[in-house]
């Protein structure tokens, strides 16, 4: 009994915690409801002020941007109403002006027909006057003024004639005088020095020691650069000195610049001498190349083809009597422009056409025809402009003068060459019969090159070994030697050298 009564008490007491338990759950889940009500208004009241806040802020935004804007309507308005007010102003203005003009019109309108009255019957009054005269006279007023005309010369033809011849006369003074004056203007304003070109070029040398380097053993060295070259080596007994002589001075100037560039190396042999000609000839075609773009900027003659420049430049080691051509050229063209503008032609086409009227120089013994036939065929295949062709073309008077530029070429021409000193005629027949020299060797068959030497008393001709047997060589030179009794004319006598070289050469690899 005692046992069921202790389970009933504790199962009693279990009941009783557990009700107890949830009276106290409830009790706190009161007391939590109630602080989250009040979290929750106290949120509430939050948000209402934060809400009142922001509506205020966004009023007041609102008033000041509607202020602002009301402002700029109104400044606008104002300036919208000041630009009417000025063009209404503008606008009673120019009605004004209008009215005005109309009146003027008018007034010019009846003045018009008051002179277009007057003038009609002055027609009237003279005719009527002319009719009246007419009657009088018995006579037309054109047969009138032919009688009077006639009686006037028949009267005065003596004095007419005279007068006339007078005025004639003057005229040519006064032509030959104002010609006088422009070509000594022309020769004053210009003035270059005059500088003729030598046949010889003198190299000097380090020491005496070099000498025989340049000959080399039995002369070896000395004809291998004579043959390279086409040159005429002179070794003397002056001291410190070679002499290379030769008409050409392109090939003076390749045989120059190669002995010193020989001499600053120290090697001298057949090798390298091929070797420094080469390397000689390729400096040539620069300074070529530059002596005709210095050439074309001082005449002032401008967008001239580079190529048709380097065939420019190469008149830089031609003489004319004894006068460096591309110099001469240079000075045509001064001459030129400066007659083209005192003459009223065009200064441009005369400076180009004198700048160009000796180019068929450059090539004219390696192209058939007169150097300005070869000129004018080097300009048009260059299309040069026809005006600088008819220019330079007539100033050895070949072609007509077809423009005033093309007397002016051929007067400036005239006053280069005929400057004191400026030529020298021997020097001229010298180097032209060197050149007839070694165009008859040039032209036989097999002949490599040819080279006038020794003041033209010899002629060097190298041919070549593959077409020419040492049989067929001697006929060659019997051959040269004919042509030159029969085409030439010269003192003493003139020794043909015919060089055949058999050269054959391997690489190992």
């Amino acid at each position: 009994m005692s046992l069921k009564i202790v389970f009933i008490l504790l199962a009693l007491a279990g009941l009783f915690g557990v009700a107890f338990g949830y009276f106290l759950r409830w009790i706190i889940s009161l007391g939590k409801r109630g602080s989250m009500e009040l979290e929750i208004r106290q949120m509430r009241m939050d948000a209402e002020e934060k809400s009142k806040h922001i509506i205020e802020e966004a009023v007041q935004k609102a008033t000041e941007k509607g202020e602002k804007l009301l402002g700029e309507y109104k400044g606008r308005e104002r300036e919208l109403k000041t630009t009417e007010e000025r063009l209404v102003r503008k606008e009673e203005l120019l009605d004004k002006r209008q009215v005005n003009l109309d009146s003027e019109a008018e007034s010019l309108s009846r003045k018009q027909e008051e002179i277009e009255t007057a003038k009609q019957k002055s027609e009237e009054l003279i005719r009527t006057q002319q009719d009246k005269l007419e009657k009088v006279a018995g006579l037309s007023s054109d047969e009138a003024k032919k009688e009077l005309i006639a009686s006037i010369e028949k009267q005065y033809e003596n004095d007419i004639e005279g007068r006339m011849r007078k005025l004639e006369i003057a005229g040519n003074e006064r032509l030959e005088q104002r010609a006088k004056e422009i070509l000594t203007t022309a020769v004053h304003r210009l003035g270059n020095s005059v500088v003729s070109d030598v046949l010889a070029t003198t190299i000097s040398l380090p020491s005496d020691e070099i000498k025989g380097k340049i000959i080399g053993k039995e002369g070896r060295n000395i004809r291998a650069f004579e043959r390279a070259t086409g040159v005429d080596v002179i070794v003397d007994d002056t001291p410190g000195t070679i002499t290379l002589s030769s008409y050409d001075p392109m090939r003076r100037q390749i045989a120059r610049i190669a002995l010193e560039n020989l001499i600053l190396d120290g090697r001298i042999q057949p090798a390298k001498i091929e070797e420094a000609v080469l390397k000689a000839e390729t400096e040539i075609n620069t300074i070529v190349k530059k002596k005709g773009t210095e050439a074309a900027y001082e005449a002032r003659v401008q967008n001239v083809d580079p190529k048709l420049l380097m065939i420019l430049g190469r008149l830089f080691f031609r003489t004319s009597y004894g006068q460096n051509v591309l110099d001469h050229s240079v000075e045509v063209a001064h001459l030129a422009g400066m007659l083209a503008e005192e003459l009223g032609a065009d200064p441009a086409v005369a400076r180009a056409g004198a700048l160009f009227h000796d180019i068929g120089k450059a090539v004219d013994h390696e192209v058939p025809g007169t150097h300005v036939e070869i000129g004018r065929r080097i300009l048009q295949k260059f299309n040069v402009d026809e005006q600088v062709i008819k220019a330079m073309q007539a100033h050895h008077e070949e072609y007509p003068y077809e423009t005033p530029e093309s007397m002016i070429v051929q007067v400036a021409d005239a006053i280069s060459g005929g400057r004191p000193g400026a030529r020298r005629d021997s020097i001229e027949n010298y180097v032209k019969r060197l050149e007839e020299l070694e165009a008859i060797a040039n032209r036989e068959p097999g002949v490599e090159k040819s080279y006038a030497i020794a003041a033209g008393r010899e002629v060097r001709v190298i041919i070549k070994p593959e077409e020419i047997s040492d049989m067929e060589a001697h006929k060659l030179a019997r051959n040269i030697a004919d042509n030159v009794e029969k085409e030439l004319q010269y003192p003493g006598e003139i020794k043909v050298s015919v060089i055949r070289e058999t050269r054959v050469i391997e690489y190992a690899r």
